[in-house]
Order: C-alpha cells, then structure tokens, then sequence
C-alpha cells in the first residue's frame, strides 16, 4: 500500500499546475480564426456519433441474400438495404479527413514560436478544449466501431457485390456514389480496429515531418503536457470540485489516455520508456482508481493504449 500511495504521488510537484477549462473556455481574439475552423468541424461530431451508434446493419437481408443466391429479389432486398448505410460509411471516413485537417491547425497554433507547449494551452484554452474534444470524439467513436462488427460485414458485402457485377459488365448506380478508388480508401479505413484514432496519430505524424524547422519535442511537449495536466486536475481535490458536470472526470480520462497514445506515436521512443515525459505507470495507477467509480470504462481505453503500443512494435 505504501508502494502505490509513493507512485502516485511521483513527480507531481513537476507536473504544470493549473486548471484547464474544458467546460467553459472561450477564444480570445487570437484564436478566433483557427477556433472558426475547428468549431465548423466539431459542430458534426455529435451527430457522426449519434449515427454510428445507431448502426443497425444490414445483416439480416445480407444472410438471407448469401443462402439464396439465386434469388433475385432477395438478392435486391439485401442491395438496397446496404446501399444507403455504406453512403453513411462514406460520410464518417470523409469526416475524419476533415478532423485531420482540424487537428493540424490547433496543433500549428498549439506548437508555433515564440510561446512553449504549456504557455499555448495556458493561454489558449479554448484551442486546447477543441483538441480535447477531437480525443474525446475519436476514442467514443472507435469505441463504437470496435464494438460493432456490422460496419465491416455491410461494406465487405457491398465490395463483393460490386466486384462480381464488374466482372459481369454490370455497372450499378451506386458504383458513382463510391468509386472503386473510393472504395479502397474507405476499406482501408475501416480495416483498422481503431479507425479515427490511427487517422490522428497518422495526421500528428506528419505535421511532425512535413514542419521540418518544429522541434519535434515542440510537438511532443504539447501531447505529455496535456496528460500531465489532466492528471493533476483528476488528482487535484479543488481542481475536481471546479468541474460542474460529473462527466468532464470521463473526458479528462479520454483525453489523458489519447495523447498517451498520439506521443507513444510520434515520439522516437514513445511514451513506454523510462525517460519518456510521461508517466504512464502512475496515469495507469490514477486510472484504476476505485475513488474514480469508472474502472470498466478506464480499462477499455487502458487496453487500447497497450495494444496500440504492442502493434507498433512488431512493424
């Protein structure tokens, strides 16, 4: 017990003290430009998630088309139903473009001279509660895709679908809906088990290598600064009673555990080593803390982090 009350309090002295507002911040004049952009981004989010949480699928009539191929009718029923839920597929994979697009303009605000990491999200909390909520958007999204095998079957059967009626010189109307280019973007996307998430690291990856004269550790201070600071106010008994809204606890876990992940991404020797600059032993600790009544959901992500870590590592 001693052993674990030592870990948690490892370095927090060290940690930036200060509160990060993401209930309430507001821009300031000079985030107002990227905050627009962003803004215009976000507004769809809710919705994007409230789609694919109601994803049904089209399993039924897709089974039924399989064990009567012969069947004409069956086999339209079956198109028609996956027709319009993969013009839905087509939506959330062109959103997630757009949220790259959104992520690398707070990480340009969030990373340029002359202020350091911490003075930007000091300074500019509503351009880092915007990063947060693109987090906290992307884990509830993949959280929802990882637990819903019927993306995956419904477009599988749409690409099968597609392929034989080529090779029959039969051309469907929905074919110019989602081209055949269209398409193989789109599978590769939804291949992934975390689809958003590896969008992000991918997007930060290359903001990283395409802005040659960025320290990298400009990048990567932004990531474990955030994590530290999340950590603080979840450890931090009057920073947690400023929260209004019980679920903001949640999302400063979302959060923490996304940018552990973006940094194990981008950073040369990701956020496992021991001179990483952050503390992943004592998060997993914080995490797993009966006082925070959330431990099923924590672990969840928790197990996202590691298996992330672990596929990295065999490539």
């Amino acid at each position: 017990m001693g052993n674990l009350i030592k870990v948690l309090g490892k370095d927090l002295e060290n940690c930036p003290h200060f509160f990060l507002d993401f209930e309430n911040a507001q821009p300031t004049e000079a985030e107002t430009a990227v905050w627009n952009q962003v803004s215009a981004v976000l507004e769809e989010a809710h919705g994007i998630l409230a789609e694919l949480q109601s994803y049904n699928g089209a399993g039924q009539e897709i089974r039924e088309a399989i064990q009567n191929p012969n069947d004409l009718q069956l086999q339209e029923k079956a198109w028609n139903a996956v027709c319009p839920l993969v013009a839905k597929l087509k939506r959330f994979y062109e959103f997630s473009l757009r949220l790259e697009n959104a992520l690398r303009s707070l990480l340009e605000a969030l990373t340029s001279p002359p202020y350091a990491p911490m003075q930007h999200l000091e300074r500019e909390q509503a351009l880092a509660k915007q990063f947060a909520e693109i987090l906290h958007f992307t884990l509830s999204f993949d959280e929802l895709k990882m637990t819903n095998p019927a993306i995956q079957n419904d477009f599988s059967y749409y690409r099968r679908t597609i392929s034989r009626n080529r090779l029959n010189n039969q051309q469907l109307e929905a074919e110019n809906e989602v081209n055949n280019e269209m398409a193989n973007r789109m599978s590769l996307f939804y291949a992934e088990a975390t689809p958003m998430l590896k969008t992000l690291s991918n997007a930060t990856t290359k903001f990283v290598s395409e802005n040659k004269t960025l320290p990298i550790e400009d990048t990567t201070d932004c990531l474990s600064t955030m994590a530290c600071v999340c950590r603080v106010m979840l450890e931090t008994p009057e920073y947690r009673c400023r929260f209004t809204n019980t679920d903001t606890m949640l999302f400063c876990m979302r959060v923490m555990v996304g940018v552990i992940i973006l940094y194990d991404h981008v950073h040369p020797v990701g956020a496992f080593a021991k001179t990483s600059k952050i503390d992943v032993r004592t998060l997993y600790y914080l995490l797993c803390s009966p006082r925070l009544h959330i431990f099923a959901q924590c672990c969840i992500y928790l197990i996202t982090v590691i298996l992330w870590d672990n596929s990295k590592k065999k490539q």
